[in-house]
């Protein structure tokens, strides 16, 4: 496989730009190719085997296209097609955002009482509880917040709506007494600010985004996938199943400037 092909990173929109810019930030040199499926987006609303279909159109794109392992930046695609994925594309490296998570959170609390958001698909897919299941000391609280991802995709960041609706959601939590919080969905990164107010600074938030990057690291590294250390300026693609210039104005608050022109891209 060519060391210099992509990192083939995938969303139903906007989120999985979170785990892109947390790649770039620890793997400058590599390039990137990115789809967000905004034409279906959000996922999180959506049956799981709708969300299958769909994850395996626009993974069956970036290998197409030559990647060199492939990023589901998505938590409700990572739980409905993460075991499809790795035997589909046996040859190429899958990595997923809820087990990097549940990693961290595992390691980082104190008084084995965790607590995660997510979409309502990932919630009813029971993929936290079954992650979760190898440490069974662990108190779990799961929590389903949908309108956090409406919140963000509109680029409200605070406010009394987004307070009362964060309140509602999160109060379960506090009544659980955690001191370790899973961002399960990648949009919720950009809401940290009022989680963290709602939950009190004692309480951990471990980001999905940053710990797959850690993860993309390593499978690089033990794949002996490195791009080359002297490129200047790797080449990094982002494409949009939905209205690119949307996508392309909407993106600067995920990644900022360095996403560049976004291009159409069908996926069926």
């Amino acid at each position: 496989m060519n060391n210099n092909a992509p990192i083939g990173i995938f969303d139903s929109g906007l989120g999985g730009l979170t785990v892109a810019r947390a790649i770039i930030d620890q793997l400058p040199y590599e390039p990137i190719m990115y789809i967000g499926d905004t034409a279906h987006s959000p996922y999180g609303p959506l049956p799981l085997a709708t969300v299958r279909s769909l994850a395996i159109a626009v993974m069956d794109r970036l290998v197409e296209a030559g990647v060199k392992i492939l990023v589901i930046a998505c938590n409700t695609a990572s739980a409905a097609v993460l075991r499809d994925a790795r035997e589909r594309y046996a040859d190429i490296p899958v990595i997923e955002v809820i087990q990097p998570a549940v990693r961290r959170a595992v390691a980082s609390t104190k008084n084995r009482k965790v607590g995660v958001i997510a979409t309502q698909a990932t919630v009813n897919s029971r993929a936290y509880e079954d992650s979760f299941a190898a440490a069974p000391d662990l108190e779990l609280t799961v929590r389903a917040c949908p309108r956090f991802v409406e919140f963000v995709e509109a680029g409200i960041d605070s406010g009394p709506e987004l307070l009362q609706a964060a309140g509602e959601y999160l109060m379960p939590l506090k009544k659980a007494e955690i001191d370790t919080l899973v961002l399960g969905c990648t949009h919720y990164p950009l809401l940290k600010g009022v989680i963290s107010y709602v939950m009190g600074s004692s309480v951990n938030l471990v980001s999905s985004s940053e710990e797959t990057a850690i993860d993309v690291y390593r499978e690089l590294i033990s794949h002996g996938l490195t791009a080359d250390s002297d490129t200047v300026s790797p080449r990094r693609e982002f494409f949009t199943t939905g209205n690119a210039k949307e996508f392309e104005r909407n993106a600067h608050r995920f990644i900022g400037p360095m996403i560049g022109t976004v291009n159409p891209i069908r996926t069926d």
